[in-house]
């Protein structure tokens, strides 16, 4: 961890200004960026009145993520949060059955193992041919189209069929199962809404059913899939167990796609916002993978990670008590002129340290999927500006309305 300043500021707003941190300001979920750079300036390491510890600055960020000696097991916090965590007013049960998101060592080495065969490097570059088959039908339906929502033509259906067709999982209602995972991922981030609270319960329970049937489906149904591989798998004697059977799979489905329609729709509404940046792609389409970086970096599709201390943690000059409940800010931190430079704020495809990006986590966790949504985008985007030269924004963009899977939940576009 390392020490700044800044820290001692934490309370200099006082009461009655209201916390520095306020997701529910209007206008954050659009854009969060101002807060986060007040923060980073202000408050680097900030104890929220809500109780939860909130971290805005790289290496700071970065540090607490590659720490081996804290927790992402919810029960694990202490305190007046972990009430609330229970009672489900943070979004997140703590007693639920948890993927290996939620689990430490061994556990989560365990599961993760098991998972991870499916995600070789060879693996996911095997998917290229069927991705770009997939990218070329859907621009080209958008270039017959003329216009289109850059969500639902594209951002939405690519990652979503490349999963289900990874997962083998049977037809399945894939507007609903849209819907039920925008809302499950609100248990992300605190919820102040009782109503969505009761969402975001009866999302789980329905999906939980799903993932079920697929599973019972897939045992009378086996392939060369990774659901079939999920049910078979076995690590030195070791299997997994129903609840964590239908756990793993939820996170995968929901993993699989959610962050990627982020990534993609961000990415597409900065390039179009940067239209200097986009030229620089299509007269040298060689940058793509370093704009992808870039792209993940300056628009993070997931915003935050938690983590849980196990002991008193110093952190910026502040120690934080054992038993809290830290939010790492990736959003923030990728932001941060300390590491990335006083134009952190700007989209530059060539960046030369752009892939020091936190937007895929650190450490023992860090995203599982990251080679394949990487693959997704690079072909995604080296196809849009090849095929569709004349793209520009046709409206008003909307955003989801999340505080951590932040993203664009309608991006009009025409073709051009």
């Amino acid at each position: 961890m390392t020490a700044g300043p800044g820290s001692a500021a934490l309370h200099d707003a006082g009461p009655e200004a209201g916390p520095l941190f306020d997701p529910f300001a209007p206008g954050f979920t659009d854009d969060p960026y101002p807060q986060y750079a007040a923060l980073r300036e202000a408050a680097p390491v900030y104890h929220h009145p809500m109780g939860f510890w909130l971290l805005t600055r790289y290496d700071d960020v970065s540090g607490v993520l590659r720490a081996a000696d804290m927790s992402v097991d919810d029960r694990n916090v202490t305190g007046p949060l972990r009430d609330l965590l229970e009672a489900g007013d943070w979004g997140r049960d703590a007693t639920a059955v948890r993927s290996m998101l939620d689990r430490d060592p061994p556990d989560h080495t365990r599961l993760r193992r098991l998972v991870s065969k499916a995600f070789t490097p060879r693996s996911v570059q095997a998917l290229r041919p069927r991705i770009t088959e997939l990218v070329d039908g859907m621009l080209g339906a958008l270039a017959r189209a003329g216009r289109a929502d850059l969500v639902r033509a594209l951002a939405f259906p690519l990652p979503f069929t490349v999963i289900a067709e990874m997962l083998g999982t049977p037809p399945a209602d894939h507007e609903r199962i849209r819907e039920l995972t925008g809302t499950l991922v609100r248990s992300l981030e605190p919820v102040n809404d009782p109503e969505l609270a009761a969402a975001i319960a009866a999302a789980d329970e329905e999906l939980t059913g799903i993932a079920a049937e697929m599973i019972a489906w897939k045992r009378k149904n086996p392939a060369d899939d990774l659901l079939t591989a999920l049910i078979n798998a076995e690590d030195e004697g070791d299997v997994l167990g129903d609840d964590e059977l239908i756990a793993q799979t939820l996170l995968l489905y929901i993993a699989g796609h959610e962050t990627t329609v982020n990534l993609l729709a961000g990415g597409t509404l900065a390039l179009l916002r940067s239209p200097d940046q986009m030229d620089l792609l299509r007269r040298d389409p060689g940058l793509i993978p370093n704009a992808v970086e870039e792209l993940l970096r300056y628009d993070s599709p997931v915003q935050a990670s938690r983590r849980i201390t196990l002991r008193p943690v110093t952190v910026g000059g502040t120690t934080i008590p054992e038993g809290a409940f830290v939010m790492a800010s990736l959003a923030s931190a990728n932001r941060d002129e300390r590491y990335f430079g006083p134009d952190a704020g700007q989209l530059r495809v060539r960046r030369e340290n752009a892939r020091q990006h936190v937007s895929f986590g650190a450490g023992p966790h860090h995203c599982l999927g990251a080679s394949l949504a990487r693959l997704e985008a690079a072909v995604a985007f080296e196809r849009m500006i090849t095929r569709l030269p004349g793209l520009a924004l046709d409206g008003e963009v909307t955003w989801n309305g999340r505080i951590n899977l932040r993203g664009p939940a309608h991006l009009p576009v025409s073709a051009g």
